[in-house]
């Protein structure tokens, strides 16, 4: 609709009014000077927890002027800044450091390189040695109260099968305010400190960074990442947002509950935890026991295969981490808490040139052994909103979700990337909290170019799938995609364009046509439109090897087979289980104590189904569901309840297998794929085959709205073990604090423990 100067003025100043008032109960919610509880009881949220239609509040109220900010904040400032003036960063690369095995205390441990300061890791965290002692070793550097390592103490987050899977490579990495001089655009203000909160290559005190991190895993290399907790120890120190304790889930590696990142095991500043990211293959103890199948394998460095057990069909490639500190993972999260994870196999090699019969040739480079950068480019795609100084901002009003105004790439705005005249694979992640995306390459012409569509959520298709937009992807959704370039000329230039309009967090509103996009016409949703540019050039540098420079006219080994892998059949399950996502009212008390940040009555927005039986939210002292033992199938129904929404949903430990789709067509791109996030649709549901092996303890499934996350739209779900583990039984649920850690004995949902039907 027109609006006149003058009211324009007016619903800017109410908007922004507005904002600054949310921001200030965020930042309190955030120093924990008031609960949840505390602001439905105020009636700052609603009964069915949305904010409260007042004046002051939310710029929709009292406001004939408001109702076209779809966001709710006034628009990001973007001080004069054009788009596509900025070349796009490629992912800051860690480097591993060896690890070598030997002898501590009677333990067996990984000790890093000589020069390196580093304690070793090991199996069982350090907090055991300081609750042994009394506290008087192995204290908090930075506060001196509490263990040094965040890791709990005791067996059950001891690293399973850490003989087995010993690691034999380590990373540091520190997560803590930003260096100075960081942003989103070198003509945008400089973020200060505490407004991004990210990671830096070094132990302790070590300042953090961007672009996000990247780390190159293969399989046959399991690995530790040691993260440390540089973060203020003052919680009021974040800026207005962000919680200053950390809980990094490797998403959807397959590893042990310990190295989950979502077992409530998060740690608080001057502390480490060591995750144990295994590089397990599912189905190791089933399938290929005896690791003689050569598709079962990653790179050994010098051309040939280190074979793994486990079914060659489970491997996966693209991968990301993030926070998972229960309640607060949409603001760390957004704030910074995140990187990527490439997984390299025989197939899936990064070397785009050895002919070994097990490559699939993908694009990539053939400078290095494997895990070659210059032709395979990750892509991290998430929305962003700054307060009028510029500075990043975010507002968990209202809890149907948060939308930032403008798209960034790798903390980028609007970048350019300059591209040979060949094939390119891109690693596409859509990072947004809430907002869902669907993005479509264009020419100088305006015309759609395909793309080859060969991985859904980092597992391979079973066959390439050509398609002229991607089908839209939720939270934390990835495809793997090929584009050609070979068909344009240096000079010609292309633009990713986001196609999908919100007016609010619920979901998805409509698809705008290019034609209204090059028009200008957005309807009323600035992220609509390019996300960034590339330049097709005659001449790049590699990022493999700098100083080495790849030419148009240089021929392209790459390849992009017609079958890729195998298909995982669908066979009658052991059980079915049937998940009810939806809007109410769950109640998080249980006959026990409620984790975390609960107090005695909490209640939440956002609530799971279990079975048709009453609706909880989160309370990680309660288990919904018992996995009896490693290698049943199961099938579940994952149903979106309605109200308007739609949910990511998102499974931990495991990849699922679509089956089939109701309400909504199964795309082609998802057709018996393997995924770990899933569309729901609005009123949709979607049913899966899911199988869970070789690790035991305690998961979540989770929509991946951050947002609905963080109001408790979250199960927990424990798998046993049928050997005489510790995870064999029922373990007890870890209640950390700066001074140590307590366990609580949780409570088993009926209806969610199989062993009693």
């Amino acid at each position: 609709m027109y609006l006149s100067p003058k009211a324009s003025r007016v619903r800017q100043k109410e908007a922004e009014n507005a904002r600054r008032n949310r921001a200030e109960i965020v930042a309190a919610l955030s120093h924990g000077q008031v609960s949840r509880r505390d602001l439905f009881k105020w009636g700052i949220f609603t009964s069915t927890g949305m904010l409260a239609h007042k004046n002051g509040l939310s710029p929709f109220a009292g406001s004939a002027y408001a109702r076209d900010i779809p966001t709710g904040t006034p628009a990001t400032p973007m001080f004069g800044v054009r788009p596509f003036t900025q070349p796009m960063p490629r992912l800051n690369l860690q480097q591993p450091q060896a690890l070598t095995q030997t002898t501590w205390n009677s333990q067996a441990v990984a000790r890093w390189p000589s020069a390196s300061p580093e304690y070793p890791s090991k199996g069982l965290s350090y907090h055991t040695e300081f609750s042994d002692s009394g506290g008087q070793v192995f204290r908090n550097p930075m506060t001196n109260r509490g263990p040094m390592e965040g890791r709990p103490p005791g067996e059950y987050f001891s690293q399973q099968r850490w003989q087995e899977y010993f690691p034999k490579a380590g990373y540091v990495m520190s997560l803590g305010s930003v260096e100075s001089g960081i942003g989103f655009h070198p003509g945008l203000p400089d973020q200060n400190p505490n407004s991004i909160w990210s990671f830096g290559s070094g132990p302790l005190g070590t300042r953090g960074t961007l672009p996000p991190p990247l780390i190159k895993m293969r399989y046959g290399e399991p690995t530790i990442a040691r993260i440390y907790n540089s973060l203020p120890t003052d919680r009021t120190q974040n800026e207005g947002f962000g919680r200053n304790e950390a809980a990094t889930h490797n998403h959807n590696a397959h590893n042990g509950s310990s190295s989950d990142g979502a077992s409530n095991a998060h740690f608080f500043p001057g502390q480490f935890y060591d995750y144990h990211w295994s590089t397990t293959l599912a189905r190791a103890d089933t399938i290929n026991t005896g690791a003689s199948d050569r598709r079962a394998s990653g790179p050994d460095g010098n051309g040939g295969l280190i074979n793994v057990p486990g079914d060659f069909r489970e491997l996966q490639s693209s991968l990301w981490f993030h926070d998972h500190r229960f309640f607060f993972t949409a603001e760390n999260v957004y704030k910074g808490h995140l990187g990527m994870l490439n997984y390299y196999s025989g197939p899936d090699r990064g070397n785009e040139e050895i002919t070994d019969g097990v490559n699939l040739r993908l694009p990539s480079g053939n400078l290095l052994d494997w895990g070659n950068l210059d032709f395979d480019v990750n892509l991290i795609i998430a929305d962003w909103a700054t307060n009028q100084e510029g500075q990043l901002f975010f507002d968990i009003f209202d809890t149907d979700g948060f939308l930032g105004d403008r798209l960034h790439v790798n903390f980028a705005y609007a970048p350019q990337l300059e591209v040979l005249p060949r094939k390119y694979r891109f690693r596409v992640l859509n990072a947004c909290m809430s907002r869902f995306i669907r993005l479509v390459l264009v020419n100088e012409g305006g015309k759609k170019v395909p793309v080859q569509v060969i991985a859904n959520d980092g597992n391979f298709l079973v066959h390439p799938v050509t398609v002229k937009g991607l089908d839209r992807q939720g939270s934390a959704e990835r495809f793997d995609i090929v584009v050609d370039f070979s068909q344009f000329k240096p000079g010609d230039k292309l633009q990713l364009i986001n196609v999908l309009a919100h007016n609010d967090g619920r979901g998805p509103d409509r698809e705008i046509s290019l034609r209204d996009i090059r028009r200008g016409d957005t309807r009323g949703d600035p992220a609509v439109g390019p996300v960034m540019e590339f330049n097709v050039v005659n001449r790049v540098e590699s990022v493999d090897v700098p100083g080495v420079f790849h030419e148009a006219g240089d021929p392209d080994p790459s390849r992009v087979p017609t079958i890729l892998t195998e298909q995982i059949p669908i066979v009658e399950p052991v059980r079915e289980r049937h998940l009810r996502w939806k809007r109410g009212i769950g109640d998080s008390k249980s006959s026990g104590d409620c984790l975390p940040d609960c107090g005695d009555r909490e209640s939440f927005p956002w609530v799971v189904e279990v079975d048709g039986e009453p609706a909880h939210s989160l309370n990680a002292n309660r288990i919904s569901m018992l996995i009896p033992r490693p290698g049943e199938v199961e099938h579940w129904t994952l149903e979106n309840g309605g109200g308007g929404w739609d949910h990511p949903v998102h499974l931990h430990f495991e990849e699922g297998i679509t089956i089939s789709r109701d309400r909504f067509k199964v795309p082609a791109t998802e057709r018996l794929a393997r995924k770990d996030v899933w569309r729901l649709g609005e009123r949709g549901s979607v049913k899966l085959q899911i199988q869970f092996g070789e690790f035991g303890g305690a998961y979540v499934s989770h929509c991946h709205n951050t947002v609905h996350e963080d109001f408790a739209m979250l199960l927990r779900f424990d798998v046993l073990k049928d050997d005489d583990s510790i995870h064999a039984a029922i373990v007890p649920t870890p209640n950390p604090t700066p001074d140590g850690v307590t366990f609580l004995t949780p409570e088993i949902l009926p209806e969610g423990d199989p062993r009693k039907s």
